[in-house]
């Protein structure tokens, strides 16, 4: 059912907004509180390693609860976090009440694309997924910017949060008054899950995941900063390169989907040979700012679905779980991307930053080419297995 798909999109528009609204206005804060950008940083970084480590297990413990219910609860926190944020509030409290939901986000999205999937036929599950992850689209084009570039309009980041705020007051309407009850069926036992863990095709894709992330958010954590120090752009000319960042997302995001449901494995490569390509483009030609912006944009966005496909492709056994996890291993990479960049921001200049972009592009597509090695193996010792049970009851 496509409305259960939109009303979870709607509510990841007001998460993501949440976790990466603070990317636009990191300089603002760090002036506010007289902190160094990295520091800031960790406004983002904090979020997604919550989220990493977390994420996970509380997918595990409350996958028997009713999916309206958890959707709910997990927007309101959201919620309560935009509200509190919005009030200038000591920066210790501010990293605190940003981390709280984080626990739940990986249960909000696992959930969403679990009800939608659900309902829908079989071969439109991708097509289902899509609609949910376009809520990461919608933000980068809409929100994301929106909120930025009243922030700086007005010289006030607490707008910011204000906009965050509105989104998951939304959303949350959006979910009680519109969603039917969903229970959750029965509770996949934690063993049958946690066995995918033993799989090495999938550790190799998650860590895969890792890197790729981390290359995006190496210089995506820190696009307002590297904009105005590099490029020399005001607030509100940040703002306009993230509405146009966003706007490419779009195309980029409908464009995955398709070609997801043609081959999980070439579109990956694909994406990931490009996000290492544009990573160069970036240090060496900054007089095509805009317009590798906009190719950046086009492949930012869809890399959450893609990396996402390709982890459950190589866990279908717990596909719920797999994707709990590949939203945790993607925030691991925000946390490793954003920490590394930070540092080499700190000490060696933020012109740098895309030179982290490219080593942990690099170190995706050597993952990745070892996961497809031990698929490939994996595949192989299948028949063999097989063959030796069948022989033994001959």
């Amino acid at each position: 059912m496509k409305r259960i798909a939109y009303i979870g999109s709607l509510g990841l528009l007001g998460i993501i907004t949440t976790e990466f609204g603070v990317i636009g206005i990191l300089p603002q804060l760090a002036a506010y509180y007289n902190i160094s950008i990295d520091q800031a940083g960790t406004l983002l970084s904090a979020f997604a390693l919550v989220i990493a480590l977390g994420g996970p297990l509380m997918t595990l413990w409350l996958s028997g609860y009713n999916r309206k219910t958890l959707m709910a609860v997990s927007i309101s926190i959201f919620l309560i976090t935009g509200v509190v944020s919005s009030l200038s509030p000591p920066f210790w409290l501010l990293l605190l009440v940003r981390m709280l939901p984080a626990f739940l986000q990986p249960v909000y999205i696992s959930t969403a694309i679990a009800a939608a999937t659900g309902a829908a036929d079989k071969k439109h599950t991708h097509k289902m997924m899509a609609i949910v992850m376009s809520g990461i689209a919608l933000a980068t084009v809409t929100t994301i910017p929106f909120a930025t570039w009243l922030a700086g309009i007005y010289n006030s980041w607490q707008l910011s949060f204000v906009v965050q705020t509105i989104v998951s007051a939304l959303a949350l309407i959006a979910i009680l008054a519109f969603l039917p009850s969903m229970p959750a069926g029965e509770k996949p036992s934690y063993g049958a899950q946690l066995k995918i863990l033993t799989k090495p095709a999938f550790l190799a894709s998650s860590i895969m995941n890792v890197f790729m992330v981390s290359a995006m958010f190496s210089t995506y954590s820190y696009f307002a900063d590297y904009l105005g120090k590099v490029n020399h752009m005001s607030t509100g000319e940040v703002g306009v390169m993230l509405l146009l960042f966003g706007a490419a997302g779009v195309p980029g995001n409908f464009l995955a989907g398709k070609l997801l449901s043609k081959s999980v494995t070439a579109t990956m490569a694909a994406s990931l040979i490009a996000i290492t390509l544009v990573s160069i483009g970036i240090y060496y030609l900054p007089l095509l700012s805009v317009p590798l912006i906009i190719v950046w944009g086009f492949l930012h966005t869809p890399c959450f679905i893609t990396a996402q496909a390709y982890m459950v492709a190589a866990a279908p056994e717990a596909p719920g779980f797999a994707t709990s996890l590949s939203i945790s291993f993607g925030n691991m990479g925000v946390t490793l991307g954003t920490a590394v960049s930070g540092w080499i921001i700190t000490t060696q200049g933020i012109h740098n930053a895309p030179w982290v972009m490219l080593l942990f592009g690099t170190g995706s597509l050597l993952m990745m080419g070892l996961k497809e090695l031990l698929a490939a193996r994996e595949k192989q010792s299948s028949p063999a297995i097989g063959n030796c049970v069948g022989a033994g009851l001959n």
